[in-house]
């Protein structure tokens, strides 16, 4: 597995074995009626979000998306206050205003997911604007579907990422469906990838189900971002196991197909290579399993026992005050 410290493969695993109960955890909260509007989970997804956040810094930026909780547990989010924000409680990330789509933590480097398909986009390109102009030596990872790769932020901003060498690597979580539109119907070349000669810069296409394999193609993005030599589009394909969101009936693919995609599932992969190699064990395993569970059960425990924000503070919180630093 390359130069990955064993302890760094450890983390790795444990973040994708969290974001995985975490939204197991979160649709059965939606189940009982208990989370506030619709989600939209990445089951299936995890090794993309863990392999390219880890191949980066932690004072590096990222930008998300509406499915965005692996985002954020990877990047280092508290899941007690996901788990609050998703029940509407005043204890969440954005006092219960946000829910799912709108979680954000500046203080990670997290600018925000967000519910407008491609709007993440220029958003990590304006940050990647300004760390050049400060010249600060922090980059911009932002994460984009499949889907956004075909509205016109993402064009404009490749563009003026390219031509001004910013120091922002673009990631395509290609899940294979557009909400139900699969990608052959909508994408006329072999990959999305390919799009990135027109710019003039690389265009790389991994295995988003091998999250050393993101990781390595991720940490040259990073290394060139960080050069001055700009920015990479990097698409990694991957699957997500469950609907577009909740309302999602999946009537558009077959059990075979979920089924076959399963079979490279990105957790149980990680485990068979590690464990073959003699890096992890069994023991490892079942603490980090442990771990997982006893995290999910506090976090839980945490936003169920939080207060439902006052009606009398409906608008605090939703515009910056004067002088507020943002």
């Amino acid at each position: 597995m390359g130069e990955i410290s064993r302890e760094c493969k450890l983390e790795m695993l444990y973040k994708m074995m969290l974001i995985r109960a975490f939204e197991k955890q979160a649709e059965k909260l939606f189940m009982k009626n208990l989370v506030h509007g619709t989600m939209h989970l990445s089951i299936g997804e995890e090794a993309v979000p863990v392999g390219s956040i880890f191949a980066a810094e932690k004072t590096d930026y990222i930008t998300s998306t509406h499915r965005g909780h692996g985002h954020m547990i990877a990047k280092g989010g508290d899941i007690r206050k996901m788990f609050a924000e998703f029940l509407g409680k005043e204890t969440g990330y954005c006092h219960g205003r946000g829910g799912s789509m709108h979680i954000a933590d500046f203080s990670l480097g997290n600018l925000g997911a967000n519910g407008v398909v491609g709007a993440g986009i220029p958003i990590a390109t304006g940050a990647a604007l300004a760390l050049k102009m400060k010249k600060r030596k922090d980059i911009v990872l932002t994460f984009f579907g499949d889907g956004a790769a075909n509205e016109g932020t993402f064009y404009e901003s490749l563009n003026m990422a390219a031509i001004w060498k910013l120091p922002e690597v673009f990631i395509c979580e290609n899940n294979m469906y557009a909400m139900s539109s699969p990608v052959s119907k909508f994408v006329p070349t072999q990959n999305i990838s390919d799009r990135a000669s027109a710019f003039g810069i690389p265009g790389i296409t991994v295995d988003g189900m091998d999250v050393i394999a993101i990781y390595e193609v991720v940490r040259e993005a990073v290394k060139r971002a960080r050069e001055g030599k700009g920015p990479t589009l990097i698409e990694a394909k991957t699957y997500r196991y469950r609907g577009h969101s909740k309302s999602d009936k999946n009537l558009y693919r077959t059990k075979v197909e979920i089924e076959e995609w399963k079979k490279k599932d990105p957790i149980i992969r990680f485990i068979k290579k590690a464990t073959e190699s003699g890096e992890i064990d069994d023991e490892k395993i079942e603490k980090i399993r442990k771990d997982v569970a006893k995290d999910i059960e506090e976090g839980v425990k945490f936003a169920l026992n939080s207060p439902e924000p006052s009606t009398d503070a409906l608008l605090e919180y939703v515009y910056a005050e004067e002088g507020e630093e943002q």
